[in-house]
């Protein structure tokens, strides 16, 4: 699927931004419009075209806002949000640019007074996390009891945009939703500065202490969705963390070994990747020859913190299921988009690891869908997820 743009990392994030409309993160005139002024494969392009949108948009919110307009600032305030979290999102090779604090600020201050408008109540909130706290939102539909989603993102992602991505949907079903950042993700690293960490059950730990503690949460119904590198993150979670009821693996991820990713791309000895010298040099032309792998290198030496190309893949060794799927015991939903360019084949490699009750949902260029995590299809990923969480939770909708 290709919007606008030939290179597909281009043409991918211009389909995020643009599938959030349903939900009010966006207006597809307003997308398009943008795209058409960015020159191709230019990040300063991209980043100074969007940054216009979005500072147009938060504009008509303000000025709604001054006239006493609540529906009309909340929905310009949302997609001000989206279209200032796309501007920031190629910033990253250059981890001290002021402008990835100020931009990606300028996304949550818009979202923050976003939700300050919702017909349902928002808690902004903050979980104790080891020395420390990390940052969230709990959206609650009512004060009764009710099932409990925790959702959180993958490699680049924002809490602020879980909201688009998952929780409006699943207001309208009766869930309760907490979403977070944790450390390597939005104001965790960008704010505190701190990494990821393969073992993601030592940040989930304290959400579900935090969940049993509020009695809008009916306990023994609280589901973890991860997205995108949360296809790892949650699975992991679930593997030792085991009052969550249910996990949802979107895309399933077993591996995200840097080191096994840029083996592929090398015919030669697999041994040349122990010599941090060759490393730097082989990675560097591939990142000159492409923009997702200029990309994913750069935003993961800022998630991690790594600083050289060698040390980020060390420190994405530990990010396998291997040894630990088979820990899960909770029901799990591994999601497959047919045609994802991140992901291949690494949804089957997760259900096959899995011993718990497991259930594989494919997602095809068919059914519009086979973009990573079917970006483009969320109306309909929605719907498919959602019917397995009822069923799974039990809840009548």
């Amino acid at each position: 699927m290709k919007c606008i743009f030939e290179d597909q990392t281009f043409s991918f994030e211009l389909l995020r931004t643009m599938g959030y409309a349903p939900f009010g993160g966006a207006d597809i005139g307003e997308c398009l419009t943008t795209a058409y002024r960015i020159e191709e494969g230019n990040f300063e392009s991209w980043y100074n075209e969007w940054y216009k949108t979005a500072e147009r948009i938060h504009a008509l919110a303000e000025e709604s806002m001054s006239r006493g307009k609540r529906v009309s600032a909340r929905e310009c305030y949302l997609r001000a949000h989206n279209y200032y979290r796309t501007a920031e999102f190629f910033l990253h090779g250059d981890q001290n640019d002021p402008r990835i604090l100020d931009t990606w600020g300028k996304s949550r201050n818009a979202f923050r007074k976003a939700i300050q408008l919702f017909d349902t109540p928002v808690d902004e909130v903050k979980i104790p996390y080891e020395d420390t706290f990390l940052p969230g939102y709990f959206y609650r539909v009512d004060e009764s009891p009710r099932p409990t989603l925790l959702i959180h993102g993958g490699f680049d992602s924002t809490g602020e945009e879980l909201y688009l991505e998952v929780v409006a949907s699943a207001l309208q079903r009766g869930y309760n939703c907490l979403t977070f950042e944790g450390p390597g993700q939005g104001a965790v690293i960008r704010e505190q500065r701190l990494p990821f960490r393969h073992d993601w059950e030592k940040v989930v730990t304290p959400m579900v202490d935090y969940l049993e503690t509020r009695p809008e949460v009916d306990a023994k119904r609280i589901a973890i969705i991860g997205i995108s590198l949360g296809g790892y993150l949650a699975p992991r979670a679930a593997a030792y963390e085991h009052r969550l009821a249910a996990c949802v693996a979107n895309d399933g991820l077993f591996s995200n070994q840097f080191g096994e990713i840029g083996r592929r791309f090398y015919p030669g000895n697999p041994q040349d990747f122990e010599n941090p010298a060759f490393v730097e040099q082989f990675i560097g032309v591939l990142m000159s020859k492409s923009i997702g792998v200029r990309w994913a290198i750069e935003n993961g030496m800022f998630t991690y913190q790594a600083k050289n190309i060698h040390e980020l893949i060390e420190k994405t060794e530990p990010i396998t299921l291997a040894g630990v799927a088979d820990k899960i015991t909770c029901p799990t939903l591994v999601v497959e988009a047919a045609e994802d360019h991140f992901f291949a084949g690494q949804p089957q490699m997760l259900y096959d690891a899995l011993t718990c009750p497991k259930t594989f949902m494919r997602f095809t260029a068919e059914e519009s869908a086979e973009e990573h995590c079917q970006f483009g299809a969320l109306l309909y990923f929605n719907q498919r997820m959602f019917e397995w969480l009822d069923e799974t939770l039990q809840v009548n909708n």
